[in-house]
């Protein structure tokens, strides 16, 4: 029988974590009447100087969850690495969305890998590691060494050509459980970012293609340059896997596409950094299905208006120019017809970092593509 969450008038709510996800996402709360309770133990997260109230403490944290628990109608995560066993806590008093079933799938490669496989959807070879006599049975050869838990943007990541190398990599990962992934040719990646509400509605929003650059994403393309039917295909794989997890949010599901064909790479629960366009090129962008799916309000429509490229702006940038932290002269985007500037309010640049990023629309998607391109150049983004 089809559940329909019932709707959650203005009320508090509840946000794990407190980066720039979660910053949007109270940016969201704030337009529809909502106030926003964070827990980060960060003092200065992006987030917490947009919310109405910041519980500094860690997520793990007894009288903070008591206080949410006491305090939200419902809650909900923009960071994977939240324990689970935190959001099922708060579950037994309080509506969580995502779940912590859905979250702890996230958590762990290993489970995430076997959730794919066990669910008929495409994803390429790969081994569990969770002791030496893995690595001594391996032939996933040459492969991309990936600890299973805590590896976001590229770290906790090793590729290796043989045997000796892998093993090499995981003792230095201090013999953790590992993914031992093997290569696939790849012609591109590209991502899905959609939401899913309790009653089984799913919108999704056009394909992403992304382009990283040491393992952080650093362009994303909106539509895709890929065949129609490779992007519904993308989708239907996607809204498949929501499903099967009976997922209520907004997810990110990553693709790799190796010679035409689709290959799932990985989830997140949560908004998606290659779905920053959306806050520009669609009615209701990704924070705003977050918050809707949540709170049981309809969803909103996915389509977008207009091509659209994103740039990330990593904390690189900042020094350019012989001042230390010296921001860029943003003028470049301010100024450009169709550019829009997000900064997430990060006191500290580093390399690496991500502390803004600007979205292109124009109503062509090449144009945007070469103007974008010319635009992060002129910013020095990637050229050190």
């Amino acid at each position: 029988m089809t559940q329909v969450a019932p709707i959650l008038p203005p009320a508090m709510l509840g946000m794990l974590g407190g980066g720039q996800l979660g910053r949007y996402f109270v940016i969201a709360a704030r337009k529809l009447g909502y106030r926003v309770t964070v827990l980060d133990p960060d003092p200065e997260s992006p987030a917490a100087c947009m919310a109405d109230r910041h519980l500094v403490a860690d997520y793990e944290d007894a009288d903070a969850l008591a206080e949410i628990a006491a305090t939200c109608a419902a809650v909900s995560t923009e960071f994977e690495n939240v324990p689970a066993a935190s959001l099922a806590r708060l579950a037994q008093s309080l509506r969580v969305a995502p779940s912590a079933e859905c979250v702890a799938i996230a958590q762990d490669r290993i489970r995430e890998k076997g959730f794919f496989r066990d669910c008929g959807l495409p994803v390429g070879a790969f081994r569990a590691i969770e002791a030496a006599a893995d690595l001594d049975a391996a032939v996933e050869f040459p492969g991309i060494l990936k600890r299973a838990r805590f590896g976001y943007d590229g770290k906790g990541q090793a590729r290796v050509a043989d045997r000796a190398e892998a093993r090499a990599a995981w003792e230095s990962f201090g013999g953790v459980s590992c993914v031992l992934e093997a290569l696939v040719p790849l012609d591109l990646e590209v991502s899905v970012v959609l939401a899913r509400a309790a009653d089984g509605e799913v919108r999704a929003f056009p394909v992403a293609e992304n382009r990283h650059t040491n393992g952080i994403l650093d362009v994303s393309i909106a539509p895709a340059r890929v065949p129609q039917a490779l992007a519904e295909e993308a989708v239907r794989i996607a809204s498949a896997l929501a499903g099967r997890m009976n997922y209520v949010g907004t997810l990110g599901v990553e693709f790799f596409v190796s010679g035409g064909a689709l290959l799932l790479n990985e989830i997140a629960p949560r908004p998606h950094n290659s779905g920053h366009y959306t806050i520009d090129a669609c009615p209701g962008d990704q924070f705003e299905q977050q918050l809707r799916a949540l709170c049981g309000l309809p969803l909103v429509a996915a389509q977008a208006h207009s091509p659209a490229v994103m740039v990330n702006l990593l904390g690189d940038i900042w020094n350019r120019g012989g001042t230390p932290g010296a921001a860029p002269d943003w003028t470049r985007v301010l100024g450009t017809p169709g550019a829009r500037l997000h900064l997430y309010g990060k006191s500290e640049p580093r390399a690496g970092r991500k502390m803004g990023h600007f979205t292109l629309l124009d109503a062509s998607r090449d144009a945007a593509v070469e103007r974008a391109l010319a635009l992060r150049a002129a910013l020095g983004v990637g050229d050190g």
